[in-house]
């Protein structure tokens, strides 16, 4: 099997990156490797990352909402 060098090691990888919440996600990643995956001492990192998601997620659904009203 050959492996591309731009083509990422799994699907997702590639969309995560395209996040307005990709800065919060290394950085939750990174809190990680730095603290021997203790998730307690990351905790702040993850909540400012669910925090984003949530936002992005209303704003996609508010993007769709426009897009479905009939003209």
């Amino acid at each position: 099997m050959a492996s591309g060098a731009s083509t990422p090691p799994y699907p997702s990888a590639a969309r995560i990156s395209d996040s307005q919440c990709y800065p919060q996600y290394t950085a939750s990643l990174k809190c990680l490797e730095e603290n021997n995956s203790d998730k307690i001492k990351c905790q702040e990192h993850f909540d400012m990352y669910k925090e984003c998601k949530k936002k992005e997620r209303l704003a996609r659904l508010e993007r769709n909402k426009t897009r479905l009203v009939p003209r």
